[in-house]
């Protein structure tokens, strides 16, 4: 067996798990975070992956996914004051629906997330969450998790 050969069957012995789960969220209001870094991480445990990466997507064009600080509340209140400074509701808007900032604060922030997971474990920094973003409650909404690795 030449050294390519022995290269090519290393690579290629390694396998690659693949997991997809979901969940919904009811939100409460017309706005807000909810921290969802417990529900990914079941997710994370329920694949058996030990060294990989996980996708969070969410499949809203009025929501979004983010990581912050999880350890103090004023947060993601400080952070939807900026947004709403950024994109207010405003009368020139044309969209029928009436959403058209949260579409925007949506956009901003964005539908997903990839992150790596060590050890069977989401590697998070000591003070980050990950935080699913409601725009234009209250709904129920979908969580798309996406694991790979080994």
């Amino acid at each position: 067996m030449t050294a390519i050969d022995t290269i090519k069957q290393l690579f290629y012995s390694q396998v690659v798990m693949v997991s997809l789960s979901d969940f919904n969220i009811r939100t409460g209001g017309s706005t807000g975070w909810i921290n969802i870094t417990s529900e990914v991480q079941k997710a994370v445990s329920a694949s058996s992956v030990r060294e990989g990466i996980c996708v969070v997507f969410i499949p809203h064009t009025t929501a979004a996914v983010t990581i912050n600080e999880n350890a103090d509340s004023d947060v993601p209140r400080d952070v939807d004051f900026a947004l709403n400074m950024i994109s207010p509701d405003r009368r020139e808007f044309r969209h029928g629906e009436g959403n058209s900032a949260a579409h925007t604060k949506s956009s901003l922030v964005g539908p997903s997330l990839t992150l790596i997971v060590t050890n069977g474990k989401l590697l998070l920094g000591t003070w980050q969450g990950i935080w699913f973003n409601e725009y234009d409650g209250p709904r129920t909404r979908k969580v798309h998790v996406r694991i790979m690795g080994e």
